[in-house]
């Protein structure tokens, strides 16, 4: 027998027995047998040592078992799970605009304002000028120095309160130590 170049020498190049379409088929029904019989297996040594006692959902009916079928469960199941909402431009915009002042004063630095704003800004002019798609967008841009001194206004009265608040805790502290 001749010998190949990639098979140590010794070792005689063999093909694997040809079967017939019937033999094959066979064998296949043999191996999905034996295998199903393989998994019955694993199942039972494991119900046996307890790894399916005490899971979630034990004892609950299957949710939405008897709903018809839908294509895109699982997108609506993570949207469901996740809280996702999609919402038409306009309508995100107006939320965002209600929210901006919150976000805001989230922030240390002018410049992280002032970053925020111009960003809202550029997305509310990004969608006028855009195809509309959902609700009239009224939504207006905000002037940017208007709210930054709004932003000033409200930070340095946070700031007030906060040293104010500080003062009071010290001064209990030492009358605390007086008596």
């Amino acid at each position: 027998m001749p010998t190949s170049e990639d098979q140590p020498d010794g070792h005689p190049e063999t093909e694997p027995p040809r079967l017939s379409d019937a033999a094959s088929k066979a064998a296949a029904a043999a191996r999905m047998r034996d295998q199903t019989k393989w998994v019955d297996l694993q199942v039972q040594q494991s119900i046996q040592r307890g790894e399916f006692d005490n899971l979630p959902g034990a004892g609950k009916p299957i949710k939405n078992l008897d709903r018809d079928h839908d294509p895109d469960w699982w997108v609506k199941q993570l949207v469901e799970r996740e809280q996702i909402v999609v919402l038409p431009p306009s309508v995100q915009l107006r939320k965002d605009d209600a929210e901006l002042d919150d976000l805001l004063d989230t922030q240390t630095t002018e410049d992280g304002a002032r970053a925020i704003v111009e960003e809202f800004n550029e997305r509310v002019i990004a969608a006028r000028y855009g195809a509309p798609e959902g609700p009239p967008l009224i939504t207006m841009p905000r002037d940017v120095e208007a709210t930054l001194a709004a932003w000033r206004e409200r930070r340095t009265a946070r700031l007030e309160a906060t040293r104010a608040e500080v003062r009071r805790k010290e001064s209990r502290r030492k009358r605390w130590w007086r008596r």
